[in-house]
């Protein structure tokens, strides 16, 4: 057997001899039944138009007002970047630091990094340095807590707003959308078809 036509079950780890799958088929493990391999049509485009639209919602999250605090007829407005600010300015320099990676830094390298293998794939033309960019996606995945965040900024509002009006800002919605956006990608990306078409070029 040729050592590159074989695919190990994530479940069972049994191998496989890798086959075309036709389009809009799945391929399943014939000892557990576990998915090995799923063709969609218009997949490049699919995921594209998906990364396009998550790289949208960043910026509107990150340059509108996430929250508004009305307390006694002043009105403050925060944005995600300030609250790190503020953090670092309280001297929590790891917090801040950990929040920067979280909500900012590992989400916009994702979403960078879908963009650079996405669109030369969708003109046809592989991006030089994909396989190493496709990697750190995989590994920044666990980084990118944006769910944790909204959880945490949905605690914090409840309990705040005995003390003062909390006006939802269009950034907060923005980020909202976009956990669902990125939860999309995630699951649609397909690493096998990945590396098949690699070894293709």
């Amino acid at each position: 057997m040729n050592l590159p036509t074989l695919i190990a079950c994530h479940e069972c780890d049994l191998l496989h001899r890798t086959q075309p799958v036709p389009s809009g088929q799945t391929v399943r493990c014939c000892r557990c039944g576990a998915v090995l391999a799923r063709t969609r049509a218009n997949y490049e485009e699919r995921i594209l138009a998906l990364t396009l639209t998550g790289l949208i919602l960043f910026l509107i999250a990150n340059l509108f007002p996430f929250l508004s605090f009305s307390l006694e007829g002043q009105i403050r407005q925060i944005t995600l970047l300030s609250g790190v600010a503020v953090l670092y300015s309280q001297g929590l320099w790891a917090v801040a630091g950990l929040v920067l990676v979280t909500i900012f830094l590992a989400p916009l390298s994702q979403i960078v990094g879908l963009l650079y293998i996405f669109i030369p794939l969708y003109f046809r033309k592989p991006a030089v340095l994909s396989p190493v960019v496709f990697k750190m996606i995989q590994k920044l995945r666990p980084w990118s807590m944006m769910e944790v965040f909204m959880l945490g900024t949905l605690v914090t509002v409840v309990k705040l707003s005995e003390m003062a009006t909390i006006i939802p800002g269009v950034a907060l919605y923005a980020l909202f959308a976009l956990v669902f956006v990125l939860a999309a990608v995630t699951a649609g990306m397909d690493p096998h078809r990945f590396w098949q078409q690699r070894e293709l070029q």
